[in-house]
């Protein structure tokens, strides 16, 4: 994959799939093979600088012992703050102080960080100056499909936010573009040109990892973006293993791969194994790169110590059980496992004997592989995110577009397109089935993310409707969707997980979001971890031993209570195997303050 790259590559996936790692071994290879490269991370979860060992933050700084080589982290939180006060400020003093709050809200959110982050690097995309003096410039991260769709729209962008046409939740930072339109359209169009730029898909051999890398490819050609490559990383070896554990990690990758969508399996692809070292360093890159072995023995602890002292999903189902009802939310970035902790949870309450509604977004084929049967007390609700964005959009563009001009609609139109949109049509669903908790256990899968909630509220959508239409004799005895979510004693929101580095800041981020909706997040769980499991593979273990201080932050700084759940040699597959994941056993769930290297 190293070998004949473009001017302009691209790493992206989701987070923890080993972006940063990839770009750094590239950058790293095409400088010492004589060339000048610049290395840029638009990454929130960005450790470059760590990887190289030397400060680096938003300049351009040469990386010691390798001729050529240049980085530069973009903060997106930080370009995001800069962002909205470029759009707001100028709106202070003239605007009330609660359509400040209402914007200040729209701002907030994931694409506001992206458009923020990409008007940073278009500035190296079109800059011929900076462009001619490298040879080649690496992105850890790219733009995805539906800011590149928001940026390639014309017209009205500046003012649109301001004249309320639609309750935009995503072009309200185009506002900030509005003076580099063209410095924004070339970057675009550099973008799609084959000949100078490269788009690295980067994803674990896991079947939902490439199942979402194999849309991001689909949705990318559609846009001219056809000069893509992918990069499976993570992949375990296939040497004959003794340990069980290791080699069915093995046969299940293998599997994921030969059942990858025929139009990802096309393209040119590059495999990289598991390893065992975390990738920080110039001779860890090295290696890396050119595929050569790592000092194995070297990392590989004599025993898992972690496997007995880590509380378990079971215990905190105890917790869960105790008052007989309420709603159970499962929350946390795409690939960790919230579809399956969500089965688990809600088949072993229904198997203690209570009444339980599972409700997910997941399509119905996809629950019904996970439970391959049916479970007494257990009901199952399909929410279609495809058929509920669709009504949403269509009421919206009904009610809000009908007196557009052509242009002002079709910006409507891209915004209506955005994941908010898809977030917020699927809480509307939502709400119809968490009125039902108040009489039985509800376990949803897949909710909304903090900053929808708060937009959903900011711009008084449904919440504010509610309260502002009851008569005042409804006015205390009124419990809104939003208003129950806020309850702790109504509503237990459970944050979900894998033992890695980006997935736990992502969690984190989204704590906070959930926070700033007056929503505390009840517990966490550790989805996959090897630490909890069994296992006598060196590589496993030294990868188990690397989760520790990871583990140690969520209990001591981040989880009121969590739960860690090992990795399994089988997927987790019907009643009896979801329910192993619930064995308890080991200490109670409430985090203890002492160290898990011991």
């Amino acid at each position: 994959m190293f070998a004949d790259l473009p001017k302009f590559v691209f790493f992206t996936g989701k987070g923890g799939v080993g972006k940063t790692s990839l770009a750094c071994a590239a950058a790293l290879r095409l400088a010492e093979r004589g060339a000048a490269v610049l290395l840029v991370s638009t990454d929130p979860a960005s450790n470059v600088g760590h990887v190289f060992g030397v400060a680096i933050g938003n300049r351009i700084t040469p990386i010691p012992g390798v001729a050529g080589l240049e980085a530069i982290e973009i903060d997106p939180e930080r370009a995001a703050a800069d962002y909205r006060e470029r759009i707001v400020g100028p709106m202070r003093g003239v605007l009330p102080e609660k359509a400040l709050a209402s914007i200040e809200e729209q701002l907030s959110g994931a694409c506001t960080t992206e458009i923020a982050a990409f008007d940073e690097f278009t500035a190296l995309l079109t800059d011929p100056e900076l462009v001619d003096r490298y040879d080649h410039v690496i992105f850890d991260t790219a733009p995805t499909g539906h800011t590149i769709r928001l940026l390639r729209l014309p017209g009205a962008w500046s003012g649109f936010l301001e004249a309320g046409k639609g309750d935009a939740s995503c072009l309200g930072p185009l506002a900030g573009l509005d003076k580099q339109r063209a410095r924004c359209a070339a970057a675009v169009a550099r973008l799609a040109d084959a000949a100078t730029t490269r788009l690295v898909l980067v994803a674990r051999p896991r079947r939902s990892a490439l199942a979402e890398a194999a849309r991001t490819a689909r949705e990318l050609a559609a846009l001219g973006i056809g000069n893509q490559h992918l990069a499976i990383n993570g992949l375990m070896p296939a040497e004959d293993d003794p340990d069980p554990l290791a080699a069915a990690l093995a046969r299940r990758d293998r599997a994921a791969l030969a059942a990858m969508d025929p139009e990802l399996a096309r393209l040119p692809r590059s495999e990289f194994p598991l390893r065992s070292e975390n990738i920080v360093g110039i001779e860890a890159l090295r290696r890396l790169a050119a595929g050569d072995p790592e000092p194995l023995a070297a990392h590989a602890p004599e025993e898992a110590p972690l496997a007995r002292s880590l509380p378990t999903l079971g215990e905190l189902i105890d917790e869960i059980e105790r008052p007989g009802k309420g709603l159970v939310m499962f929350m946390g970035k795409g690939g960790v496992g919230k579809t399956t902790m969500a089965a688990a949870v809600a088949v072993e309450l229904a198997a203690r004997g209570h009444e339980v509604l599972l409700s997910t977004t997941d399509p119905a084929a996809h629950l019904a592989e996970t439970l391959n049967e049916r479970v007494p007390g257990l009901t199952l609700s399909r929410i279609d995110p495809a058929a509920e964005t669709e009504r949403y959009r269509a009421h919206v563009l009904e009610t809000k577009g009908k007196e557009l001009d052509p242009e002002a609609r079709a910006l409507l139109e891209e915004d209506l397109r955005s994941p908010c949109t898809e977030e917020i049509a699927v809480f509307q669903a939502f709400s119809r089935v968490i009125r039902e908790s108040g009489r039985h256990f509800v376990v949803l899968d897949t909710a909304p993310t903090g900053h929808t909630l708060l937009l959903l509220d900011a711009t008084g959508s449904y919440h504010r409707d509610v309260l502002r239409h009851a008569p005042a004799s409804a006015q205390g005895r009124i419990v809104t969707p939003m208003m129950r979510l806020q309850d702790p004693e109504k509503t237990k929101v459970v944050v979900v997980t894998t033992p890695e580095t980006t997935p736990v800041l992502e969690a984190a981020e989204l704590q906070e979001d959930l926070r700033r909706a007056g929503i505390e997040p009840w517990a966490w769980i550790v989805n996959a971890s090897l630490a909890a499991a069994s296992t006598t593979s060196p590589l496993l273990r030294a990868r188990a031993a690397a989760e520790a201080p990871l583990i140690a932050r969520i209990r001591d700084r981040l989880a009121v209570r969590y739960a860690v759940v090992p990795m399994r040699a089988e997927e987790p597959i019907g009643r009896e195997r979801l329910r192993a994941l619930c064995r308890r056993g080991g200490p109670v769930a409430q985090p203890e303050r002492r160290s898990l290297a011991g």
